[in-house]
């Protein structure tokens, strides 16, 4: 080439260089990464999840690289303050010998090491084992399968430990998952987490469908799963749209599973608890007579006031047929479902106003 051709800064070797070319293999890495999370040798956090203490292990740079709560856990807990004690004097000779023996010192200490790199081992009381694993599974991974059993869980995960983009990813996937087969298990999970911010919003997205499904949610045999509260909360819903006797028919079915499960229980007893959130005066005459007064479950006085009510709407007081709704008229839309009426003893509940609240067993609300 010509030396009239070349400019300063300018290489001969550029014109035979060949262009830049990016190779992405994130699969790959994730499924590295997904192995390392799997292999406790591997790994130098071990966390106990949740009530049966799951271990779930993992690696303390990734998580603190990942997430500035878990790096503030795991790197910056405060130690106690020790005080310094005077460094004794040494001779000369001590301080040979001293120098000389380190390597020796050194070999026989490697295993040794400062407090930040040895193994730990942290309780996490606040979510479920299945629930942080999947987290823990995204902060190694970047990636994580949603599922409607553990999305709540998931959720507020994700937002207590900082993670935006996968609380984001979950609040997106709330609005598709919401159906029939998956409504139960939303809001049996929301149980556990009703103190946590992002479990609000759910639930009430929950209750509305349940409000334009009801007579299908109230079929569901997933419906005996959920808690005794969150069945009252439901049927005493006044946007709830389902009919009077399928209400009486999901209490019935509740009430005989929880009495399988715990055979020193009545069914009238337990049935008891939601008498008053149906409104049996709009159950058709022959119903009443054929499908509910020959379970000897409903009180006969009940049915007695429903059928005058439906001979004669003014001989029979309002307050008798639906005393719940009564209340409700006069105190307010809100009414609280008070824990001590869950057979399953937690102490903290939904409400059954329209918007999810917090009732603790004095009755006082409290929210975040």
């Amino acid at each position: 080439m010509p030396e009239s051709l070349l400019q300063p800064g300018y290489s001969v070797m550029a014109e035979s260089e060949p262009e830049l070319s990016t190779f992405e293999n994130k699969s790959g890495l994730a499924e590295d990464m997904k192995f390392l999370a799997s292999m406790p040798e591997l790994c130098d956090v071990t966390f106990l999840v949740g009530d049966t203490r799951e271990p779930v292990c993992a690696v303390k740079a990734v998580l603190a690289a990942r997430s500035r709560v878990f790096h503030k856990m795991l790197y910056q807990a405060p130690s106690p303050q020790r005080k310094k004690e005077p460094a004794p004097r040494e001779n000369k000779l001590r301080l040979f010998l001293k120098r000389s023996s380190e390597p020796l010192l050194n070999l026989q200490n490697a295993s040794q090491q400062p407090a930040s790199h040895q193994h730990q081992t942290l309780i996490i009381e606040e979510f479920e084992p299945d629930v942080f694993r999947q987290l823990i599974e995204y902060i190694h991974t970047g990636c994580v399968t949603l599922q409607p059993r553990t999305l709540l869980g998931v959720m507020n995960a994700a937002d207590y430990y900082g993670l935006d983009e996968l609380r984001r990813a979950c609040a997106g996937f709330v609005q598709c998952c919401i159906n029939v087969d998956t409504v139960c298990a939303l809001l049996a999970s929301a149980e556990r987490y009703i103190q946590y911010k992002c479990t609000k919003s759910l639930v009430q997205k929950v209750l509305e469908f349940v409000d334009e499904h009801g007579n299908e949610v109230l079929n569901l045999g997933s419906f005996t799963l959920l808690p005794q509260h969150v069945v009252r909360l439901i049927l005493a819903r006044d946007e709830l749209q389902a009919d009077e006797f399928t209400k009486f028919q999901a209490a019935l079915m509740w009430s005989k599973k929880y009495c399988d499960n715990n055979p020193n229980t009545f069914l009238k007893d337990v049935i008891g608890n939601f008498l008053e959130y149906i409104q049996f005066h709009k159950i058709p005459a022959n119903v009443l007579m054929r499908e509910i007064h020959p379970l000897g479950i409903v009180p006969y006085s009940i049915i007695m006031n429903a059928l005058a009510y439906q001979a004669d709407p003014a001989s029979v007081d309002p307050g008798k047929l639906s005393p719940n709704r009564v209340r409700r008229q006069a105190h307010g839309r809100s009414m609280s479902v008070q824990s001590s009426l869950d057979p399953y003893g937690s102490n903290t509940t939904l409400s059954s106003s329209g918007s999810s609240e917090l009732a603790s067993s004095d009755g006082k609300h409290s929210s975040n």
